[in-house]
């Protein structure tokens, strides 16, 4: 089977890359550690020229060979690779954002090869505290073009991370979201503050103190806010009530707690209405099971994860912009 599209995921830390045939199936994928952040800087030859250039030297690595293969693969791209430190800036699109709207606003970067790299604009939200995705959002589009027309009237997507994301969609289209720096949170905590001198890390994962974190972020002593309950983490390990292996996973379930209780909280006001929205869950595995655990505890009781949304929605984008037959796409 022949491919039709190269679709690349490339982030901050990592560049996944997918080999794409009709219908979107996946030929073939690599996921290497060339993010924006650390791309590669060796001296190769690339199209008979010596190149430094990080973006160059990860985009031949990623998939010099398929173009050496099929030079007139089409590229499409999304992630932080259009952002203002990646290989060229592309403006965001403002809500609400759609496979339409994105397709036909795509930018291109000329490779060194002769082939123009196609990269999706992220997505932002206008307001007095104004929010941006890059990358998430065409995970998003991947899992709305598998579901029913009016499933997003009662469903929220997810999107776990370092800057873990909830969106709001309605009529194939994303309407609102909101950032929640968990995941950053969690790791600068460990690492530079004073809650990491007495944690121990690797071992393996201990659900009773995620769920006990979890829990004291529901409960009474939660309301006061994450920036007093998370001295528990010290507090607990000092009184001799939580081990120094059990406190990473008990500060992990605490700061996920709040970031769900903040989340139910404003579902309900904006939707005034005490039922909770279905949430579809995308991300890694691992992760996404912590959050699912979490959810279960703060009432969200419809959650489903999902699966190839990245290679899925970069398909759909590619259809809508003509990078790929419309009898292909699907």
């Amino acid at each position: 089977m022949l491919a039709q599209l190269i679709a690349l995921d490339w982030g901050t830390t990592s560049l996944r890359a997918y080999k794409l045939a009709a219908g979107g199936q996946v030929l073939e994928q690599r996921s290497l550690s060339s993010g924006i952040m650390q791309l590669p800087r060796t001296l190769r030859m690339i199209a008979g020229q010596a190149c430094t250039d990080g973006f160059e030297l990860a985009f031949d690595e990623a998939c010099g060979d398929w173009l050496d293969a099929q030079p007139d693969l089409p590229v499409i791209a999304c992630g932080m690779v259009g952002s203002a430190q990646g290989w060229r800036e592309v403006a965001y699109c403002d809500t609400p954002a759609n496979v339409a709207n994105l397709g036909t606003s795509l930018q291109t970067v000329r490779s060194l090869r002769g082939v123009d790299v196609h990269i999706v604009p992220g997505v932002i939200q206008r307001s007095c505290l104004p929010n941006v995705m890059r990358g998430e959002e065409t995970q998003v589009l991947g899992v709305l073009h598998t579901l029913p027309g009016e499933a997003g009237n009662d469903l929220l997507i997810g999107l776990p991370g370092s800057h873990s994301k909830w969106v709001e969609v309605a009529n194939g289209c994303i309407v609102h979201f909101d950032t929640f720096m968990t995941g950053e949170l969690f790791a600068v905590l460990s690492e530079y503050s004073i809650l990491g001198r007495t944690q121990q890390k690797g071992a393996s994962f201990d659900g009773q103190a995620f769920d006990r974190g979890v829990q004291v972020a529901l409960s009474a002593e939660g309301e006061i806010g994450p920036l007093s309950t998370v001295f528990s983490a010290r507090s607990l390990g000092l009184t001799g009530e939580l081990s120094a292996t059990a406190q990473p996973d008990y500060l992990s379930g605490l700061l996920i707690g709040h970031e769900l209780l903040a989340l139910a909280s404003v579902q309900r006001r904006r939707r005034n209405s005490v039922h909770l929205p279905s949430i579809i869950l995308i991300g890694n595995a691992q992760l996404c099971a912590r959050y699912r655990r979490a959810l279960d505890a703060c009432g969200f009781a419809r959650v489903t994860l999902a699966e190839h949304a990245t290679e899925r929605g970069l398909w759909q984008l590619a259809g809508a912009a003509g990078l790929i037959t419309p009898h292909s796409s699907r």
